[in-house]
């Protein structure tokens, strides 16, 4: 499965083992375990290619210096034989904690003098989390071997490898953040927000050899991972980048150290710290000889910070610190501008920062109204980004990136109104590829853009006396819905309001005269009621869709040369923006269409792209012929069980060959599913005719209805339908011999003879008058809506549902032996046309679909603007007298007594009547 699956799966499967263990806790563990694992395999992997061989497995323990030794200097660190990772697996059921802070301990220990900044102590918080726990020691055995037969999982023998790990590490960061409530996410940045930030940051060092970046309030470390990703599409020397990192969290701390050890950063790249960024200064150059003699601050090529927000400290004790000497001291209740000070102080005079912070450090007064107007006279203040709200873990307040810079040609502040630009997912906004990508591109060209972004002079901002406050320079606000008085009590449309859609007259010139007439100089008449088919049929609008059809009539060959041709080789991360900017060329001839809109469009496609290439890359294009189980979590007396649920392709989706391969069979697939889903519909709606005495036919959740107990309440509503001529039933069935019968026959027409099925002598028994019964029983009709009429229905449609059922069990045993066989069997040829489906053929769709998305739009703005004054306040007017005068001679005929017929006189009064 591609790393977006495994990631999934690990989730999955951790959030249903963690039982009753604290999610914090939680975290702790598993990130720690997983950090474990990279460490004990990049030991083996080091011995490997040293020639080592699992028969000097036995020599791998502290009896022997010189090995340990070797180890120790090349890695940093000693893992004897017995505490790898894989021989825990070994042990299985021989397995207890024992082995767990037994390495722990020993692995502390044998960190190699030089890496001990780096290693040292890193694994205090999992082995701190098991020796302070209550729990048993069964337990916390079984909690240790759930999680490392867990992440055994994921892969780590190659480079490749390395990248799904650390794909999985920051996947599983992140859902712990999202999931840790108010205060426990703070530790994370949102991916979203991170990699803007880092893009940013890495266009603007793009021309650099090397790089020095810091985050000094790292948390999860996940702004510096993300920088490092970022800068490496522009410089491949791995070792290009050093980090540094402050963390006041000893959690938070170790977190930020595995995350960039397994990265595969080299450990001389590496420089964290754990401290109170705004208590004690740092990065420094040897922390471990700080005296004030000494003292000699590091500068950065860039800090990138999301800080906690209006946090508070002691302005009194820096009075003579030199970080805030040139601009003065944040507030002591807010110390935003503390750390923002703090981050410029690291920069290089050609260097730049990015850092999260809360709206009010825009617009608030006193010393931060100061330290503001000194930044913006200096000009270091570049950009300001406006995000929106409840975008980041652990507050839903409005806030924004700041970028400063030392050294800036201009003194302009180029603000961005972002905050429009999000979709939410669950309870977050979350900022989409579209949005990232226009806030990038404004930064990049530093350009205007209505409604959205705005270059603003100094001198403007110093008339605004130093208030950033983003409304006072970009009104990103929507147009207020207003009226026309004259158009209103008259009818017809306002022709300034028709001049709004310009944008769509401008490139279809001929439409607007097909669709309004002008009836005086101010307002005119819309045409017809058939908007969308004069819309359709518009020779601009055809002509609008043709040229932009033929100016992508070659994205499928391009796409197939990019993706298809090249895909062993092809830079995946740089790949997305290769088919971006050829789309944004083609789009630009357009001004109808937004590229962002396009360019969402093929990165909703894309995420699945990546990963199928990933694999590919890894593992050849082998992998496409790889089936892999499906697997789901349950619980089974007390213990958790992963049990196989289906299969899928790793790379080739099983949907995918059956709609290619066995058509016919898919099909009927899908009308069963079809009518599945009609048929649950249908009984959820059915529910909503039950009352509270009747819900015992349908289970607690009041969901769905419960198969057997509907079965008897059928059986009880048939019991009490009265049966036509039932009586002459009990007086034929009551007769002796067949003489008798066969004359009762011949002179009681009560009952119906013919729909039953006689006896060979003619005469009918108990049988043929039972199923007479039971026909007339299911084909009587009860009222709809009644309690009858429900139970019945719902039986029907639960019997069917359970034949369907039958049959779709039995077509997708079939069909998933065949699509199995199929994958297994894949020529090359078949492949790659199965990957132009799955990857180009949506994009190719997508793009292709986006004229007639623009038309469908033009159309509902047309009809809502002819809608809007369609029926006047003229027209209400009359027929409110209308109704009126009909309502005069109802009134004759009322009656009542004398009071009423004084007020029945009045009303008539009141409305015209005499």
């Amino acid at each position: 499965m591609n790393k977006q699956q495994l990631a999934s799966k690990i989730w999955e499967t951790a959030n249903s083992m963690r039982s009753k263990v604290d999610a914090a806790k939680y975290k702790d563990y598993m990130l720690g375990f997983i950090f474990y694992k990279y460490l004990s395999e990049k030991e083996e992997e080091y011995l490997k290619s040293m020639g080592w061989e699992e028969e000097y497995n036995s020599q791998l323990n502290e009896d022997n210096p010189d090995i340990v030794e070797n180890i120790r200097q090349n890695i940093g660190y000693f893992i004897s034989y017995d505490n790898l990772f894989s021989t825990w697996i070994k042990l299985k059921r021989d397995f207890t904690i024992a082995n767990v802070t037994d390495a722990l301990s020993a692995f502390n220990r044998l960190i190699y003098k030089d890496y001990r900044k780096v290693f040292g102590g890193i694994f205090d918080t999992l082995g701190g989390s098991f020796s302070n726990s209550s729990d048993t020691v069964a337990n916390k055995t079984k909690l240790a071997k759930d999680i490392i037969y867990l992440i055994n999982d994921i892969p780590m023998n190659s480079k490749q490898d390395y990248d799904v790990l650390g794909f999985i590490y920051e996947y599983l960061i992140g859902m712990f953040a999202a999931n840790a409530g108010k205060k426990g996410g703070e530790f994370y940045t949102p991916h979203e927000a991170s990699v803007l930030m880092s893009e940013i940051v890495a266009y603007y060092l793009q021309d650099r050899e090397k790089i020095e970046v810091y985050d000094s309030t790292s948390g999860s470390g996940s702004l510096l991972i993300n920088v490092g990703k970022s800068f490496a599409k522009y410089n491949k020397n791995p070792n290009a980048v050093k980090y540094y990192a402050q963390e006041i969290n000893d959690d938070t701390y170790d977190l930020t150290r595995m995350n960039l050890i397994m990265r595969g950063i080299n450990p001389s790249n590496i420089f964290v710290h754990k401290g109170d960024t705004l208590k004690k200064d740092w990065p420094l150059f040897d922390d471990d000889q700080h005296i004030e003699e000494t003292y000699e601050r590091v500068r950065v090529d860039a800090v990138l910070s999301n800080p906690p927000y209006s946090h508070t400290w002691a302005p009194s004790e820096h009075e003579e610190d030199v970080r805030y000497e040139e601009y003065g001291l944040a507030p002591k209740s807010k110390a935003d501008y503390a750390f923002l000070l703090h981050d410029l102080y690291h920069i290089k005079p050609d260097g730049i920062m990015t850092i999260v912070l809360p709206h009010g450090v825009l617009f608030r007064g006193g010393e931060e109204a100061q330290i503001r107007q000194k930044l913006i006279e200096k000009g270091q203040i570049d950009t300001i980004i406006g995000l929106p709200r409840n975008i980041f873990f652990g507050t839903g307040i409005p806030t924004i990136i700041m970028i400063l810079k030392k050294s800036r040609p201009t003194n302009d502040v180029l603000i961005i109104d972002a905050s429009k630009g999000f979709e939410k997912v669950g309870p977050k906004n979350t900022l989409r590829s579209r949005d990232i990508k226009k806030i990038l591109d404004v930064v990049k060209e530093r350009k205007d853009v209505e409604k959205y972004s705005r270059c603003v002079s100094k001198e403007e901002i110093v008339a605004n006396d130093y208030n950033l406050n983003i409304p006072r320079y970009v009104d990103s606000s929507e147009k207020e819905e207003n009226w026309d008085i004259y158009a209103t009590m008259f009818g017809g449309v306002p022709n300034k309001e028709i001049k709004e859609l310009n944008k769509y007259w401008d490139v279809l010139p001929s439409l607007k005269d097909q669709l309004f007439n002008p009836v005086s100089s101010e307002y005119s008449k819309c045409v017809a009621e058939n908007t969308d088919e004069i819309i359709s049929k518009n020779k601009d609008v055809i002509e609008f869709k043709e040229t932009y059809k033929k100016d992508f009539d070659e994205l499928r060959d391009f796409l197939t040369n990019e993706l298809i041709e090249k895909m062993d080789t092809i830079n995946i991360e740089k790949e997305e923006e290769i088919i971006s900017d050829y789309i944004f060329e083609k789009t630009e001839k357009h001004p109808l269409i937004d590229k962002y809109t396009s360019y969402q469009l093929l990165d909703d496609v894309w995420n699945k792209i990546h990963g199928d290439l990933d694999t590919i890359q890894r593992e050849g294009l082998a992998a496409a012929r790889i089936i892999d189980p499906v697997t789901k979590i349950k619980k089974e007396k007390g213990e958790t069980i992963e049990t196989r649920v289906g299969w899928e392709g790793r790379v080739t989706p099983f949907k995918l060959v059956q709609e290619t391969y066995f058509k016919d069979e898919f099909v009927k697939a899908a009308k069963i599913e079809s009518e599945l889903n009609e048929n649950n519909s249908e009984l959820n709606s059915l529910i909503e005719n039950l009352s509270e005495d009747d819900f015992d036919i349908v289970d607690t959740d009041k969901t769905s209805f419960k198969a057997t107990e509907t079965k008897n309440a059928l059986k009880k509503v048939y019991e009490n339908i009265e049966i036509p001529g039932m009586e002459y039933i009990d007086e034929y069935l009551s007769l002796k011999g067949k003489k008798n019968k066969l004359e009762y026959q011949e002179t009681h027409n009560q009952i119906q003879w013919s729909k039953m099925t006689p006896n060979r002598d003619g005469t009918y028994g108990k049988n043929a008058f039972a199923t007479l019964i039971k026909t007339f029983q299911e084909t009587y009709e009860f009222e709809e809506g009644s309690y009858e009429y429900t139970v019945k229905k719902a039986d029907n449609l639960l019997t069917r549902n359970k034949e369907l059922d039958k049959e779709a069990k039995e077509l997708k045993k079939e069909l998933t032996v065949k699509t199995m066989e199929k994958i297994n069997k894949l020529t090359d040829e078949e492949i790659l046309k199965l990957l132009k489906t799955n990857w180009i053929k949506p994009i190719v769709e997508n793009i292709h679909g986006v004229p007639d998305s623009i038309i469908k739009e033009l159309i509902a703005k047309v009809k809502t603007l002819s809608n809007k004054y369609k029926t006047t306040l003229v027209d209400i007017e009359n027929e409110i007298k209308e109704a009126e005068q009909s309502l005069i001679p109802m009134m004759d005929d009322l009656t009542g007594n004398e009071f009423d017929m004084l007020g029945l006189q009045e009303l008539k009064k009141i409305l015209g009547g005499n």
